[in-house]
């Protein structure tokens, strides 16, 4: 006898559970497709021109830096299936089996016009509510709502559409460049356009003795190791012995100087062979004299009749 009410017991717990949790109400399947883009690397390289010749002749030198990568492209299309469904709550059989109740009525009353009116209520009407109704009639599932609908992916279909390489070119722009000169390496950085400006005559090598080096090794690296590049430029041995001079000639002190020898430094320069430098210190020595007019006026002259230099009038600029 026991045994018998605990069978019951469990048969009527089982059957409250059911009932309790009830069951998903399946919804028309969904289906997504897009276009996937996989992109794998094939090859990495960096490039450093010094340009030529690849002897230094002149102590600035422009040198481009760049990044390449190939890359296998494949283009996939992809295809998503999702099963939707109405999860089951319920209170909601409390207004549902209610309005399923009226809505199986007003469906057959709607087949029965149907009939007198020839076919020609629409299926939304004949159809969609009789199935509406037994399904808010039916205690164990809710009724079909979109506004509240789940899905799980039921599917991934990937097929394969088509497969090319793409080759890139970058400039190595914003990044660091080791420049070892001697037993000293140097960090310099490259421009927006990847080009490193180099001159041995300012920082950082204006602080050593350049003139006795010979050889740059540039040397420039990815910051994950998967390339590296590296290019070597040499020294004439002509430059090497203008560099200390010149050196001397644009960063001693130039206001204790007087005109004469503002344009010593300017002609020197000059004869040195150096012409973009001396037109720099020109420019300085225009500059550091704008708030005096006629000693600006006299080291112009003294430009044109000892050096021979033709300088714009700085008043018409």
């Amino acid at each position: 006898m026991f045994k018998r009410s605990t069978f019951h017991l469990v048969g009527a717990a089982l059957c409250g559970a059911l009932f309790l949790s009830g069951c998903a109400n399946q919804l028309p399947q969904r289906s997504e497709h897009e276009e996937r883009i996989e992109r794998k690397l094939l090859d990495h390289s960096l490039q450093i021109d010094v340009g030529e010749p690849g002897v230094l002749e002149l102590p600035q030198r422009r040198v481009r830096v760049h990044e390449q990568k190939t890359f296998e492209v494949t283009v996939f299309d992809v295809t998503r299936r999702y099963d939707r469904y109405t999860p089951y709550q319920a209170w909601r059989e409390l207004y549902e089996i209610p309005l399923g109740a009226v809505a199986v009525v007003a469906g057959i009353g709607a087949n029965v016009l149907n009939v007198v009116m020839l076919g020609s209520l629409p299926d939304s009407v004949t159809k969609d509510w009789i199935s509406y109704g037994f399904a808010g009639l039916n205690p164990l599932i809710n009724v079909e709502s979109n506004g509240r609908s789940q899905q799980s992916l039921a599917s991934l279909d990937e097929r394969r559409q088509d497969a090319r390489s793409e080759y890139s070119s970058l400039p190595w722009a914003e990044r660091p460049v080791l420049i070892k000169a001697g037993e000293q390496t140097h960090e310099l950085l490259t421009d927006r356009s990847g080009i490193l400006r180099l001159n041995l005559l300012d920082s950082p090598f204006a602080e050593q003795d350049i003139s006795r080096i010979g050889t740059l090794l540039l040397s420039i690296e990815d910051p994950q190791g998967s390339a590296r590049a590296d290019a070597t430029l040499l020294v004439s041995r002509t430059l090497r012995g203008k560099l200390q001079e010149a050196h001397t000639l644009i960063y001693n002190d130039l206001e204790n100087d007087d005109v004469k020898q503002w344009v010593h430094r300017v002609k020197r320069l000059s004869e040195l062979g150096l012409e973009e430098e001396a037109s720099e210190l020109e420019q300085s020595l225009i500059e550091l004299t704008r708030n005096d007019p006629e000693l600006q006026e006299t080291f112009l002259h003294a430009l044109m009749q000892d050096a021979g230099r033709l300088v714009a009038d700085p008043g018409n600029d």
